[in-house]
């Protein structure tokens, strides 16, 4: 089992992987405490040689890899690879190209919606993965044997997967199915950060336009704050606490101070001030610039359920 911890290693690796058809690449990263993940492993295979790199070794320069998933003359093979995609995008600038994911690929050939990579793994590569490494902080060293086998083997096995599901595709005649979603994977728009749409993902159901507003105003100040600090969203403010600040739209610092959900010291401070200052921009709306309401979903006949069961 290969493990890369310098630069000049990474290179050579990198060089001689220039060399192959395609290689299959996976990642382990750790995103509890920070807003950005933390790359903490990569996994990458050609033909006849698999190796770990260690991105948290000391001095380790990324770029040989980096230049590597950039070579259009090399395909890069990933299983569910979007989050992988988004640690290379966000630490390079670079979007690995050309792209097979793997995933997508079974759901082209019936596999179904999002499947696994043990399930694939069970029936394309014939073999069994032991999970019992599944939970490992991947940022903690030194890392056992077991664990590293463990990360290493999401790109072993996929280098069956990879051959296996290219078969498929030619005798279904189904690959040019496989284009739009890897245009999707390889477009910058993907990966690109929207702080105004972050209240999407908040469940609210706002009374009206005006409530609406301030949840937009205050979820886009939290997405660009725990961008700035690097902290979970969580962090800076819960969902919770954003969903009763567009409800109550407090507008001085007693006011905010005396919400459930907001603590004396956030409202004393500078993100308190912020808060307040992004409702006070939703309040200020003019009415014709207000957002409209998003609708609900309607009842479906009656009995409908019923008959369903």
């Amino acid at each position: 089992m290969e493990v890369i911890s310098t630069t000049e290693e990474l290179a050579a690796f990198c060089d001689e992987m220039r060399g192959e058809e395609f290689v299959t690449v996976d990642t382990e990263f750790m995103r509890e405490k920070t807003f950005w993940p933390v790359l903490c492993l990569i996994q990458m295979a050609g033909e006849d040689r698999a190796a770990i790199i260690d991105p948290m070794a000391k001095g380790m320069d990324l770029s040989p890899f980096f230049d590597l998933m950039a070579d259009e003359n090399v395909l890069k093979v990933f299983h569910a690879g979007r989050q992988d995609i988004e640690i290379i995008h966000h630490l390079s600038g670079v979007i690995p190209h050309p792209l097979f994911d793997t995933q997508v690929a079974a759901m082209v050939c019936g596999f179904g919606d999002q499947v696994g990579y043990e399930a694939l793994v069970n029936r394309l590569a014939k073999a069994h993965i032991d999970k019992s490494s599944r939970f490992t902080d991947w940022s903690r060293r030194p890392l056992t044997d077991k664990q590293l086998r463990y990360a290493l083997s999401d790109v072993t096995h996929l280098r069956v997967i990879y051959r296996k599901l290219c078969e498929q595709l030619k005798r279904s005649g189904r690959e040019p199915w496989l284009k739009e979603e890897m245009d999707i994977l390889t477009s910058p728009e993907t990966y690109a950060q929207h702080p105004e749409e972050a209240w999407k993902r908040i469940k609210f159901r706002p009374r009206n336009a005006r409530q609406l507003a301030a949840l937009q105003e205050l979820a886009a100040w939290r997405e660009r704050e725990a961008q700035r600090r690097d902290l979970p969203r969580h962090r800076i403010l819960k969902d919770e606490a954003l969903t009763e600040l567009a409800t109550q739209m407090p507008e001085t610092e007693r006011e905010l101070a005396r919400m459930r959900t907001i603590s004396d010291n956030l409202a004393k401070s500078r993100s308190g001030r912020e808060i307040l200052e992004a409702i006070a921009r939703a309040k200020a709306l003019p009415k014709d610039r207000l957002p409209a309401l998003p609708e609900r979903p309607r009842p479906g006949p009656e009995g409908a359920s019923a008959m369903a069961d």
